[in-house]
């Protein structure tokens, strides 16, 4: 089967079993075509929720898929690498997080969503990299524990002076390995391009760049700038759609570092096998997903 037949048997499948294929923003490019719904990790599961969809292919991460069908119980959720990770979920269980609690008692436990579902349900309430500051805030308590990025972590609590963040020592492996360096390097060669970064990088590369956002948020900044060239320092699937809606602007990669091995798993293959075999069906036990709804809804309420 051709690439392009692929695609007509995936839009023919859809059809037939009511279903819809999302992918993030980190996916590979024929994976972002074909999608329905492209964006970042909370889009898709809200958007997920509104649908009448029978059937959900998320092209994804494990936790993002988790977080679908905590939202969307009733409908079949399918990930089309079913060991497509996310290394910074796993760096922290639902064990060690009960142990970080004992150590801090009662300290609100603030969750970025890039968690497992156990780790979602043992938490006090969740957040997006883009609303993690709107979140914090909102807080009445002075200390926070924030699990598990220390990265976006350091980035509120400058942020926000006013609170104690007491963050675990996890991290995003794709952004952690930016140096500061490699800013440096990069406003040497393109001196009039603006350099936009995730907060999942270290706090020396944030310090250094123009603008600090989620992926979204990035996307959403280009797009509205009169500047003409960017430096982007986040996972490098997002090229694809700056490139692809601003044809007249410029995008440089910050690190040729920035490149998520478990997002590029999937394939247009992938996807069309998980949707002609309704395969890798992801499933949350109903007493953790009740307890992690409730997290991801105290945040959604907020926000």
């Amino acid at each position: 089967m051709t690439e392009s037949e692929m695609i007509e048997e995936i839009k023919r499948l859809k059809k037939e079993k009511n279903a819809i294929i999302l992918a993030h923003n980190y996916q590979i490019p024929e994976v972002q075509e074909i999608a329905d719904i492209v964006g970042d990790s909370l889009k898709l599961s809200q958007e997920a929720a509104k649908t009448n969809a029978d059937i959900i292919v998320l092209s994804g991460v494990h936790f993002m898929a988790e977080s679908v069908k905590i939202l969307s119980p009733e409908k079949k959720v399918l990930l089309p690498v079913y060991d497509a990770g996310c290394p910074m979920a796993d760096m922290i269980d639902v064990e060690q997080l009960r142990e970080f609690k004992k150590r801090y008692p009662n300290i609100p436990v603030v969750c970025y969503v890039n968690s497992s579902a156990e780790v979602k349900g043992e938490s006090d309430i969740c957040c997006t990299s883009s609303n993690a500051l709107k979140i914090v805030r909102s807080l009445e308590s002075d200390k926070v524990l924030f699990i598990p990025d220390k990265n976006l972590g350091s980035y509120i609590a400058k942020q926000l002076p006013e609170k104690e963040i007491i963050s675990w020592e996890g991290f995003c492996i794709t952004h952690h390995r930016v140096k500061p360096e490699e800013i440096d390097t990069v406003k040497e060669k393109h001196p009039k391009a603006l350099v936009l970064v995730h907060p999942e990088c270290t706090p020396e590369v944030v310090e250094k760049a123009d603008f600090v956002g989620s992926t979204s948020e990035i996307i959403q900044y280009a797009t509205e700038s009169e500047n003409k060239t960017f430096v982007i320092g986040t996972e490098m699937g997002v090229l694809h759609k700056l490139r692809t809606n601003n044809p007249d602007k410029k995008f440089y990669l910050l690190s040729p570092a920035l490149v998520c091995f478990n997002m590029k798993k999937t394939t247009l293959k992938d996807v069309y096998l998980a949707l002609k075999n309704e395969e890798k069906e992801i499933i949350v036990e109903e007493e953790i997903r009740q307890k992690a709804l409730k997290t991801l809804e105290t945040m959604i309420n907020i926000c």
